[in-house]
């Protein structure tokens, strides 16, 4: 309950002021692996595209040069261990709340896990949250609200529940000192291929 809290805290700070001073330390080239999550968009009030977090962050853009023509580089591998992985399905079927965050659980949560597990391994420097959330950071999770009366929100999105989606890729975003933009996506259990 205590990360919670504290993500709401932050949440309050990301509001204001530039990217270095908004709770979460984002710096220009700082990146995050991400699963979008389109058909869960209509639900999520937060005003970003629906998601949830593999790793945040990841390695800064300069050590996994998206591209990057290097066999042995970060690009190349996170290419081939996400093609190791297969497509899968979630579901979402109820909304959760913690002190200041109502979020959708995904089912199962298996899938998720063995991609943030499968990068850990790999980059074991890459802490998810900063460390904020202790060395295993948050269960999988897509934040739908935060600071709202989640009786309302509940109330008006409960009848779109549950919500399926296919995961297919894993999306690395790079943080340019204002906004996070897409960089590239991963597929998954397609070996080779990028888009």
């Amino acid at each position: 309950m205590r990360a919670w809290l504290l993500v709401t805290e932050q949440l309050s700070a990301r509001q204001d002021g530039p990217a270095e001073e908004n709770g979460w330390g984002d710096r220009a080239g700082d990146t995050a692996l991400t699963i979008p999550l389109p058909e869960l968009d209509p639900l999520v009030t937060t005003g970003i595209r629906a998601h949830t977090t593999v790793l945040y962050p990841f390695l800064p853009v300069t050590r996994v040069r998206p591209g990057s023509a290097d066999p042995g580089g970060a690009d190349a591998t996170l290419r081939t261990l996400f093609a190791s992985h297969a497509p899968f399905m979630l579901r979402f079927a109820a909304f959760h709340e913690e002190p200041g965050v109502l979020f959708l659980a995904p089912e199962p949560p298996g899938p998720l896990a063995a991609l943030t597990g499968a990068v850990r391994a790999h980059w074991p420097e890459a802490v998810p949250y900063r460390g904020i959330f202790g060395p295993e950071g948050l269960d999988p999770h897509v934040t739908v609200a935060h600071g709202e009366q989640f009786d309302a929100v509940r109330a008006r999105l409960a009848p779109a529940l549950p919500v399926t989606c296919r995961v297919t890729g894993v999306r690395l975003i790079v943080h340019d000192g204002h906004v996070w933009r897409d960089r590239v996506t991963y597929p998954l259990g397609t070996p080779g291929r990028v888009s």
